[in-house]
């Protein structure tokens, strides 16, 4: 079949070339429309909640990379995801990922919300859809455009942890506290302090300019050539992009990543009825990076583990092993060291980054689709058919250098009143392989094929009439195993049919409904097939006789749609339907049975049968309104919708089931059912202005969305009402109350018993909230809702301010009424893990008034490293996440060259955070969060 396929497409595309014609330009004014599922439709006939971006103008006045550039500042509901729920992303309507097409490469973007508008779709759209269209010719001479760009990249904190003699100081405290014995003593405490001998007493930095650059750089190159005549319309994007690392130890030196893209496209008339268009575009990127998890060890490795190297001239010449490690080892670093490390470090990232070798990633990514459109209006005037057929294949590998090193323990001691290493322990051979080898190798590849009938007429001049039948589908395989062997059980599949019949009279009102049968192999016979239908009503009430004296609306649209979808997505695997019985007894996953005293084991049961398996529905209302008041001043969108997703999957426990069911926590003959229920609801907006005083025209925007979420139905069974998840929200957040610290021994007698572990004064208090003398899990309650899926209330701004031949640019987003936990290894110092600054504020006898720090363990400090009030914080902030200031050289300018237009620019990407936890939003424990800063060009020829 996929040889079939690849065989008709590349047909096609041949005939496509040998018959060349011209594409008439549409009738209408290729602004005024908005890109929808299969079609486009004309801005003021719009009636679904979709929001839109012309990324090609945007790009004008902003700098990036990112096919989703300002979506949080400029579309209010999207926060990453679509009204709280990830969006299928399509790229010119065929399945693929966003990063694969850079901003340069984008028209537009829609942002497909409601139900009614992904209909057509089908399964795996119905959480919402994020429609990109690339750029194509146009009937004009050849034009050619370049724009070039180059930025640093500073980092905005690091964390900050205690040198060697503060932690060991603090660590002997953490013993006390345990009742054990000091582990370090006041001398090496002292010499270290001292920095005596760093390789003896070591004091190691992580984010010391020993390692780190102080910022690292990126450029890109991007070309465009694009034109047309009556015949062809033609576009060719190609592009560049390189940066470096901030690590610059050992193979990281040599770190890069680069990217190098092609899109074109040829749109040709083939005969008078027929048109043809082709895409294709190729991407390959490079990585090259030292081996070893830097970043990771970064905040575990304690600072005085151990000398990442060790000098040679501080080495006993008279033993004769030491000399002998010496000549014979393969990693003499710089003539001057061997690598240092201990019995339970035999690799570290410091030796991995000098001596293990490198990593070449590369991935090389083919999409192409054809399409013919034929205009049948000779059968049926205002009848038309297109088909479309791609393919997509995406490899990635990597070509690796790998070597085992030998790392060594010293035993240090004082010879002539030096420091002197008198002996090594080796830990680990070196092992040389001078080849490089093939690393893991994996493959995608999408098949999509669609067609459709779509019909258009106006009769009577009023009534105007649409209807679209289309066929589409996709099918998507990986391979992610070094094996080389398919890690899908079953491809990802989607197929369905489609139908939408609108009606307008004369653009006043509206309505329009759009259905599609849906098939899913996830389900059992008799069960994979369905059908969703959506109804959309619309109302100009500006065009209403009564609106005429009302002079500050210019346009006034209300809307309003009803759909229930079926979708599979939600089901996480195939022949969940089907009971199944384990076959690994040495897993413990088989159970055993006893007649009298006699027995034996059988298979466990994993689930039962449910033939009667459904999809999963989202049913939806919506109201939306669009507006144009004060003479154009304001632009206004706006939506109401509360969805209600039904049939989610669940695996029966005894609040639905008898308990016997459940035979232990590895067997069970509870079968999956269609059960649990959500609601989302929430209000999107968008509000624009524009206004000119004198020589400046003021553009600025805000949008954003107030958000709920509630389990409507849960299988569940608690012991208190407060734990039942129903009727809470979804991204419920639940947590212990913390009363403060223990201040003493009667203070915990005292209390209700925690059950986390020996508790001692300066542990964590929690709350009894169910009165019954003990704290556990019965005791957590909702703290707040996370955010996971989408803020209680989300926002987004963007200014645009033009002087003469100046323009500035800036956009932001924000949310609040979030929570979040500091509970990272940063705050949670667990075991003999590194301690952060954070841990200056512990509580002691003599600061157990003025503690905001828990007393300091040993061990994993398991009650106290729980979410609770006390690690909980509000996620409220503003963030400015870009500045362009541009200047656009006058027309004139250029008068009589070749060069046609030039614009320099210079701006700034993620610059500011507002909000009262800053600090912490703004580390990251590992490869930290930079400002870009930037200047380019682009030149027009």
């Amino acid at each position: 079949m996929n040889r079939k396929f690849i065989y008709i497409g590349c047909t096609v595309f041949a005939m496509s070339l040998f018959h060349a014609g011209s594409i008439q330009a549409q009738e209408e004014n290729k602004d005024s429309l908005v890109n929808v599922a299969f079609g486009t439709v004309a801005q003021e006939d719009l009636t679904h909640a979709i929001s839109t971006v012309n990324t090609s103008e945007l790009i004008k006045k902003v700098n990036s990379s990112s096919s989703l550039v300002g979506l949080e500042s400029l579309i209010g509901g999207y926060t990453g995801n679509i009204w709280g729920q990830e969006a299928l992303i399509l790229v010119d309507g065929i399945p693929r990922s966003a990063s694969n097409v850079r901003a340069s490469e984008v028209e537009s973007i829609s942002v497909m919300k409601d139900a009614a508008a992904v209909v057509l779709y089908g399964s795996r759209a119905a959480k919402g859809v994020i429609l990109i269209t690339t750029k194509r010719g146009k009937n004009e001479p050849m034009r050619i455009d370049v724009r070039g760009n180059a930025g640093i990249n500073v980092p905005k904190s690091y964390p900050k942890y205690l040198d060697s003699d503060c932690y060991m100081t603090l660590y002997n405290e953490a013993c006390r506290n345990d009742g054990l014995s000091q582990r370090y003593n006041p001398s090496d405490i002292y010499n270290t302090a001292m920095g005596t001998n760093p390789y003896r007493y070591p004091n190691i930095d992580f984010y010391s300019s020993d390692y780190l650059r102080k910022a690292y750089y990126n450029a890109d190159m991007t070309g465009e050539v694009y034109g047309g005549n009556d015949r062809t319309h033609y576009y060719l994007n190609f592009g560049m992009d390189y940066s470096n690392d901030l690590l610059k130890y050992g193979e990281a030196k040599n770190a890069y990543n680069m990217r190098f893209n092609v899109r074109g496209n040829v749109d040709m008339t083939l005969a008078s009825w027929l048109k043809a268009t082709t895409n294709a575009a190729v991407v390959f990127t490079n990585q090259y990076a030292g081996r070893g998890n830097f970043w990771g060890v970064a905040s575990t490795l304690r600072p005085n583990w151990f000398a990442p190297l060790l000098p040679i001239d501080m080495m006993d010449t008279n033993v004769s092993q030491i000399q002998e490690y010496i000549t014979n080892s393969n990693h003499l670093i710089d003539g001057k060291y061997l690598l240092g490390g201990t019995s339970s470090d035999m690799t570290n990232p410091f030796a991995d980054l000098l001596a293990a070798g490198y990593v070449k990633e590369k991935a090389r990514m083919f999409m192409f689709d054809v399409s013919l459109a034929a205009d049948l209006g000779s059968f049926l005037k205002g009848l038309s058919f297109k088909t479309s057929y791609s393919v997509d294949y995406t490899s990635y590998y990597s070509e690796a250098f790998s070597e085992t090193y030998a790392v060594y323990e010293p035993t240090w001691s004082q010879v002539n009143g030096k420091d002197m290493i008198i002996a090594l322990k080796k830990h680990n051979e070196d092992k040389k392989d001078p080849n490089e080898y093939v690393g893991k190798s994996t493959y995608d590849q999408t098949m999509t094929f669609s067609a459709q009938f779509d019909y258009a007429r106006t009769f009577e001049k009023y009534h105007n009439v649409a209807g679209t039948f289309i066929g589409w589908g996709y099918q998507t395989q990986n391979s992610a195993d070094e094996n080389h062997e398919s890690s899908d059980y079953h491809r990802t599949s989607n197929v369905n049919l489609g139908l939408r019949a609108s009606y307008n009279y004369n653009h006043k009102y509206y309505v329009d409904f759009s259905g599609a049968v849906i098939h899913s192999a996830k389900l059992p016979e008799g069960k994979r097939n369905a059908f969703s239908p959506a109804v959309t009503l619309g109302w100009r009430i500006s065009d209403e006789k009564f609106m005429e004296n009302v002079d500050f609306i210019n346009d006034l649209k209300v809307t309003a749609s009803y759909a229930k979808l079926h979708q599979d997505l939600d089901i996480s695997d195939y022949y969940l339907y089907k009971g199944t019985f384990s076959k690994r007894q040495n897993e413990g996953f088989y159970v055993q049975w006893h007649d009298g005293t006699a027995g034996g084991w059988t298979p466990a049961s994993k689930r039962g049968d449910n033939p009667n398996l459904g999809f999963i529905t989202r049913e939806e209302f919506r109201a939306g309104i669009d507006a144009t008041l004060f003479n154009r001043l304001l632009k206004l969108n706006a939506n109401y919708f509360r969805q209600e997703t039904k049939g989610l999957l669940t695996q029966g426990s005894s609040s639905i089931y008898p308990t016997y069911f459940a035979l232990s926590s590895n067997s069970t003959f509870m079968p999956w059912i269609n059960y649990n229920e959500d609601r989302r609801n929430g209000f999107d907006f968008s509000l624009s202005a524009n206004k000119k005083f004198g020589d400046f025209d003021v553009t600025l925007g805000f949008n954003g969305m107030v958000y709920s979420s509630k389990a409507l139905k849960r299988d569940e069974l608690y012991d208190e009402d407060y734990q039942y998840r129903k009727d809470r929200a979804l991204d419920a957040s639940y947590g212990y109350v913390c009363e403060g610290f223990f201040q003493d021994q009667a203070d915990i007698d005292s209390h209700a018993r925690q059950t986390f572990g020996t508790v001692k004064p300066g542990d964590l208090k929690y709350k009894d909230i169910n009165k019954d003398g003990v704290i556990d899990s019965k005791d957590q309650i909702e703290l707040g809702k996370n955010g996971w899926a989408a803020p209680p209330f989300s926002f987004g701004l963007n200014l645009t301010v033009k002087w003469k031949n100046f323009s500035l640019f800036a956009m932001g987003s924000g949310q609040t009424g979030a929570v979040d936990y500091k509970s990272s290894s940063y705050y949670w110092n667990r075991g003999t893990s590194k301690f952060s600054e954070i841990v200056w504020g512990r509580w002691t006898e003599e600061t157990k008034d003025v503690a905001t720090y828990p007393r300091l363990t040993t061990t994993n400090g398991d009650n106290n490293y729980r979410n609770s009030t006390f690690w909980m914080y509000k996620r409220n902030y503003f963030r400015l996440n870009q500045v362009q200031l541009t200047y656009d050289f006058p027309e004139n300018t250029f008068k009589g060259t070749f060069v046609r237009g030039l614009s320099v620019y210079c701006g700034g990407n993620n610059l500011l955070t507002i909000s009262k936890e800053r600090k912490h939003m703004e580390l990251s424990i590992g490869s930290p969060q930079c400002r870009n800063f930037y200047a380019g060009f682009k030149a027009a020829f």
